[in-house]
């Protein structure tokens, strides 16, 4: 079976974006810096799927030692998610794609930075229970 996670991090009120970045790019404070380090720490090794802007700011060296594809809107998850069996696939892309693959993830890991300005992009608690009432597990075939 696919493991299918997200990791993401957070401002304090729930901010994850800004204009199509996020809110606390280029921050160099020790927070943010060790959440980017251990964003690529816990993806090594495993798939990253995620639309066409997020895979856009993916750094070179990261396709080293990853799985990295992009997925568009009109693609099935499940049909996704099947290119990858027994993989660990983490979905990225922010609101648009959590809303359609949520009920796939089974496991969230949220980082919540000291970041507390503006954003127009949030995140939504209901993600994180949509797994509770999922369709039936995505089986390698």
């Amino acid at each position: 079976m696919t493991d299918v996670r997200s990791i993401c991090a957070i401002g304090q009120r729930g901010q994850l974006g800004l204009g199509g970045h996020l809110p606390w790019e280029g921050n160099r404070g020790e927070e943010y810096v060790a959440d980017v380090q251990r964003f690529f720490h816990i993806t090594r090794g495993h798939v990253l799927v995620a639309g066409p802007k997020t895979i856009a700011s993916v750094p070179r060296f990261a396709y080293d030692d990853r799985t990295i594809e992009v997925i568009r809107s009109g693609e099935r998850p499940e049909d996704v998610i099947a290119r990858f069996p027994g993989r660990v696939v983490f979905i990225g892309g922010g609101p648009p794609v959590w809303d359609v693959y949520a009920p796939f993830i089974r496991h969230w890991d949220v980082t919540r930075l000291p970041y507390d300005g503006p954003a127009d992009r949030w995140f939504k608690p209901d993600w994180l229970v949509a797994a509770t009432h999922m369709r039936p597990s995505v089986d390698a075939r």
